[in-house]
């Protein structure tokens, strides 16, 4: 035995509150990593894509979402379709109501569009987190919970608040470097399992560069 199979939707029969969300029925648009879960504990964690929200598929942006993600209940992700053209004396979409007033329709280019919303690996993101258009979340991030993401987060940076900002990072300088090199997302689970105690206790430079050099 090397760890849970990725491949089942609920890893531990036992725990119906979480599930690897790669393995519910595909979506378009959405791409979801290996091991990610979604913990909720007021409703399935199956319905994780209501939590995307205005997310049309002819506007063609995507929901990218790395492995070994967390995300816990309450997460929301605003779509680019969410967006109301600016460039007018008025934000109010008229056209959506018809009647004659879908005359005022915008075309798919007058509208604000800030491109696909990536989520990097090893990102927890806690409770009641809202992630806006466009994000660019970095890899090993925490997200503390209520926390509303405006701007892009950096690799390794805890952030919290409405809007977020910069708490702290989890390590200094060379240690992301090294760990964005190491990428032990993508090792073999049987190097993963062999190496559990250091993925979870271990935070000093050296053994890294040992893990670096195997």
């Amino acid at each position: 035995m090397t760890g849970p199979d990725k491949n089942k939707l609920y890893p531990n029969e036992n725990i119906k509150t979480v599930c690897y969300i790669s393995n519910l029925p595909k979506r378009p648009n959405v791409e979801i990593g290996d091991y990610t879960y979604f913990s909720d504990n007021k409703n399935s964690p199956e319905e994780f894509y209501n939590n995307i929200e205005h997310h049309y598929e002819f506007l063609g942006d995507k929901l990218i979402i790395g492995k070994f993600c967390a995300i816990a209940e309450g997460i929301k992700f605003i779509m680019n379709g969410a967006n109301h053209r600016m460039d007018g004396i008025t934000t109010y979409p008229f056209n959506i109501f018809a009647s004659g007033w879908e005359k005022v329709t915008p075309k798919v280019e007058e509208l604000p569009f800030k491109g696909d919303t990536i989520i990097g690996n090893d990102v927890w993101i806690g409770q009641n987190v809202t992630i806006m258009p466009g994000i660019k979340i970095g890899d090993g991030a925490i997200i503390a919970a209520n926390s509303t993401i405006t701007k892009n987060v950096e690799p390794y940076a805890i952030v919290g608040g409405n809007p977020a900002k910069l708490i702290k990072k989890r390590f200094c300088n060379e240690m992301i470097e090294l760990l964005l090199k190491l990428q032990w997302w993508n090792w073999e689970e049987k190097r993963i399992f062999e190496n559990l105690e250091k993925l979870v206790s271990v935070n000093d430079i050296g053994t890294i560069k040992e893990l670096l050099d195997e």
